[in-house]
């Protein structure tokens, strides 16, 4: 099968395929450089370091292929969206090698140049994430491709711009670095001569602070004695007024409480169903007035079945009024039956 049936046969689908080529490639990359992905700067270089020669357009392995090796290579490569990378296994090495081995083939001409500009994007790329060896073998393929492209002397530029700024910037981080270790010793030094005259100023103030440490000591245990003795005063008044107060307030709990409505608790529904029986006892405040103020279980067979149902009851329940509140006990009882 010829190179411009092979072609034509990749271009019909050429224009969904080349639409995210730029992104895949431009993910191998990344991918390719673990250190330009996690973020991680380069090392900068020194200020007289040489620029790298530019690598070679076409690879020397890919130079040495036959041409229906190429061809084959050359379609797998676009099939994969491999445009221009990774090097040495691209479409665009594959296709010049072909050219230079077929220069009259139109289907090698028509590719590369439409090819072209997703290489021309993707160097572009490499310059901004500052991957310039990935840059300048992309421009030696543009170049190699077409000598003559605007695009190329621009291109070349901001490469050179680029790697310029980067190594500006590598020195003037180290300045920065060198002025700020200076800052750290200075730092350093001062908080040493703080220190120092804390010390000082610690050790002679120790004699007073010692003499101060025993007049508190003494002043604390004349203190804590004062207070134990008033703790033991409150504590002997407390209990004498507890005694006092013992025989009056045995007279409300002993008043009788009696009943004026005690209406029964509604049986749960679900309870009934199920033919479950019980009791609660409950702890009831029966106020002055005869109504009941305050109301809590106290104990509940089985626990949680009756508890509301025997509350709400006894909050309805009325008594004859009394001198003073009275808290007692009732159990409820409940019984399908």
């Amino acid at each position: 099968m010829s190179l411009v049936r092979i072609f034509r046969r990749t271009r019909l689908v050429a224009p969904l395929l080349l639409i995210v080529a730029v992104a895949a490639c431009s993910k191998k990359e990344e991918a390719a450089d673990p250190a330009a992905a996690a973020g991680t700067p380069a090392a900068p270089a020194p200020a007289v370091a040489e620029p790298a020669p530019p690598p070679p357009a076409v690879s020397a392995q890919v130079q040495a292929m036959d041409t229906d090796a190429l061809r084959e290579a050359a379609t797998q490569a676009l099939r994969e969206n491999r445009i221009y990378a990774p090097g040495g296994d691209n479409a665009m090495e594959y296709y010049l090698a072909l050219r230079d081995k077929l220069p009259n083939d139109p289907g090698v001409t028509s590719a590369l140049t439409d090819l072209l500009p997703y290489t021309l994007i993707a160097a572009e790329q490499s310059i901004a994430r500052e991957e310039f060896a990935e840059a300048q073998r992309l421009s030696a393929i543009i170049e190699k491709v077409d000598p003559n492209a605007p695009a190329l002397p621009r291109l070349k530029q901001s490469i050179a711009a680029s790697q310029q700024a980067v190594a500006q910037r590598a020195i003037a981080n180290e300045t920065k670095s060198k002025a700020d270790e200076e800052a750290r010793l200075r730092e350093q030094q001062r908080l040493a001569q703080l220190a120092e005259q804390q010390r000082a100023a610690e050790a002679a103030a120790a004699q007073q602070l010692a003499q101060q440490q025993e007049a508190a000591r003494v002043e604390a245990a004349r203190l804590e004695a004062e207070r134990q003795a008033a703790a033991q005063r409150e504590a002997a008044e407390r209990a004498a007024a507890a005694t006092r107060a013992a025989a009056p307030a045995a007279a409300p709990a002993a008043q009788t409480l009696r009943a004026v409505s005690t209406p029964a608790p509604r049986y749960p529904p679900e309870a009934l169903r199920s033919g479950t029986s019980g009791e609660v006892l409950v702890e009831i405040t029966v106020g002055t007035d005869g109504s009941v103020t305050n109301a809590r279980v106290v104990r509940a067979t089985p626990a949680r079945v009756f508890d509301r149902e025997a509350l709400n009851a006894v909050r309805r329940w009325k008594f004859e009024p009394v001198d003073s509140p009275v808290t007692t006990r009732r159990t409820i009882g409940f019984s399908p039956g």
